[in-house]
């Protein structure tokens, strides 16, 4: 038999925090690794103890422990270890409590089950090499199938009573401003994740300007930027861009180049361009490419699309307004799967 160690090494010191925060963050996610999780894969004594304590007051009181729980526990229910792990554990729940969003979440859920759930069938397909020996075929199939269902996604839906202390915690919005004062105080400080913003205004008025202010804002801020292009050409707005994060105005581009380089390279966001023809894409598409980022390891914090009104959509209604609110409810969802800010815009006559 292999007698190689199995943890988490591979994956990495950050991996290994971000999962144990995530346990204790969300607790569906915590049913499913609670049945297939060894506190052994943990390579880091800290991470064993915090995710421990999490399983023994769940498994004690039946319900999910908050973060403040999870505080007096630490403080109180500590005294086996040596000093360097208490001080490491309750270090580790401090800095969960400063940032509890957490980059590569689905990322780390999906790996992290998907290995302790192989763990456990091995487990079982050793257990039923010795029920082959006793031709046990009905237990064999019984140990087998049950190690499949071990970790899956059994979120039946809010539950009232055992997500109680869920409603009391406040919900951060992590807003992203808009540039603009009077309209971060409408919006309380810009859009936040799985939220959608539409500015309408008719031919000519500016939309596609406001979008790439909204989106070079945001990339000041440090914030990862996918801006989708179904009018203009990508480098076209690639150069209003260039005018936005510098002020420079957009026929002086050419002569300050090398002073506008220098300026975009300083800001710490990220800004990706897609271009595709009026007409020829829809949200499918763009969930899609959105995929194929988030596979690369791409984060994105605001997605724009330059504008609603020139995609695809999946179905032809006979009055356009139709078409229009089933793609604002399109782009929504995507804003709620991939908890991000969505901006937009559609074209509306003067009198509109």
């Amino acid at each position: 038999m292999n007698d190689e160690k199995v943890d988490f090494s591979k994956f990495g010191k950050s991996f290994q925090d971000k999962l144990a925060h995530l346990i204790l963050q969300e607790r569906t996610f915590c049913d499913q690794m609670q049945e297939v999780l060894a506190i052994g894969f943990f390579e880091l004594k800290y991470l064993q103890v915090f995710v421990q304590k999490i399983f023994a007051y769940r498994e004690k009181y039946e319900t999910h422990p908050t973060y403040e729980i999870m505080t007096t526990i630490l403080r109180s229910e500590l005294e086996d270890e040596n000093e360097a792990v208490r001080k490491q554990t309750r270090d580790f729940l401090a800095r969960s409590l400063v940032s509890k969003e957490i980059q590569e979440a689905e990322y780390i859920k999906d790996v992290s089950l998907d290995f302790c759930k192989k763990q456990k069938l091995k487990e079982a397909m050793i257990k039923s090499v010795d029920l082959l020996q006793h031709s046990s075929f009905d237990e064999i199939s019984s140990v087998i199938n049950d190690a499949i269902k071990l970790g899956s996604d059994n979120d039946f839906g809010y539950e009232y009573i055992t997500d109680f202390e869920q409603r009391y915690v406040p919900k951060m919005r992590h807003p992203v401003t808009t540039g603009w004062k009077l309209i971060d105080d409408i919006t309380n400080g810009g859009l936040g994740n799985s939220e959608l913003g539409v500015v309408i205004a008719p031919t000519g008025a500016g939309k596609s300007m406001v979008l790439v202010h909204l989106g070079a804002q945001a990339v000041k801020e440090g914030k990862t930027v996918v801006h989708y292009t179904l009018e203009l050409q990508d480098m076209s707005i690639g150069l209003r861009y260039d005018s936005c994060l510098t002020g420079v105005a957009i026929n002086d581009l050419p002569i300050f180049k090398e002073q506008v380089y220098d300026k975009v390279t300083d800001f710490d966001g990220t800004l990706i361009i897609k271009e595709y023809p009026s007409k020829t894409a829809s949200t499918s598409t763009i969930k899609t490419h959105l995929e194929k980022l988030r596979t690369r390891g791409i984060d994105v914090d605001m997605v724009i699309v330059d504008y609603a009104d020139l995609l695809r959509p999946k179905r032809v209604e006979r009055e356009k307004r139709h078409e229009l609110e089933s793609l604002y409810e399109e782009l929504r969802g995507l804003a709620q799967e991939f908890k991000c800010v969505f901006w937009t815009a559609s074209q509306t006559n003067r009198r509109g």
